[in-house]
């Protein structure tokens, strides 16, 4: 059961901005054939070198916090990186360690992605997360286990509503914030030699996403909106991003909000109506 709270300072919506800081892992994850890639792998790395910069300096023109699903893998080989995210108020959750599918590998693998990526995090810094979103959202009995075993406060990887709920497998269950492929730069921009999305026009996603905004503030609730540092963290499609805020800063009816502020919000009401 999906509920509405009260947002705080009365507004009418929540918002959360979220980053998947993939980096190489995005890439090694996907086959040892890619670490030789390095054409590939450097435009990984164009993410964290280039696209988080930016993207900090966005979110801090307009002072919002927000999330960074970070690889294990990521910080161990980008130094510094979460301790700037964290110094700059964001909240850093657990993207597995090496992005690998979960749906694709062994329930052994699937609990080494998490207590490796937990272990890396930690040793960069990083507070225990309390959120996951799992590589491609493709989350598995195992997986789910493991995130309830481990005692993750909510994930971030199923779309059965578009308001938080608290998703159940076989007797278990666990806070869910959900997403959609609509609301993530991927799916337009996500493009490589081999294939991948398409190399769209950004002013559709600026159109589709203050759509999705207006509908959160007429209904009340929460949605929040995922992105990848090496692909929106180009100038030109951060400047639509921009847009999109500006349009949500303008109504001044929004609070935005990192997603584990969000779980807090909303789990004394969806866990107590379980």
């Amino acid at each position: 059961m999906a509920t509405t709270p009260t947002w705080p300072g009365g507004k009418s919506a929540a918002v959360s901005l979220t980053f998947d800081v993939d980096a190489e892992a995005g890439w090694l994850g996907e086959g040892a054939e890619y670490a030789r890639r390095l054409t590939i792998l450097s435009e990984a790395r164009y993410g964290v070198t280039r696209g988080v910069p930016r993207i900090l300096d966005l979110l801090a023109r307009h002072d919002i916090p927000a999330t960074f699903f970070v690889p294990g893998h990521t910080a161990e080989i980008h130094d510094g990186l979460v301790q700037t995210l964290l110094d700059a108020g964001h909240e850093v959750a657990h993207h597995g360690y090496l992005h690998l599918r979960s749906d694709k590998v062994s329930a052994t693998d699937q609990v080494e992605e998490i207590d490796r990526g937990l272990d890396a995090l930690a040793k960069a810094g990083a507070p225990a997360p309390r959120g996951y979103r799992s590589t491609s959202w493709e989350l598995t009995p195992e997986t789910f286990e493991l995130l309830v075993d481990r005692g993750f406060a909510y994930d971030s990887s199923c779309m059965g509503d578009d308001r938080p709920y608290v998703e159940h497998w076989e007797g278990q269950s666990i806070l869910e914030i959900p997403v959609h492929w609509s609301l993530d730069d991927w799916p337009r921009f996500g493009w490589n030699i081999d294939g991948g999305g398409n190399v769209a026009d950004p002013a559709e996603m600026t159109r589709t996403w203050i759509s999705e905004f207006e509908s959160a503030r007429a209904e009340g609730r929460h949605t929040s909106f995922t992105m990848h540092p090496e692909v929106i963290g180009r100038p030109y499609r951060l400047a639509h991003l921009e847009r999109v805020i500006e349009h949500m800063v303008a109504s001044d009816d929004v609070h935005f909000a990192r997603l584990d502020d969000i779980a807090a919000t909303v789990a004394p009401r969806l866990l107590a109506a379980r």
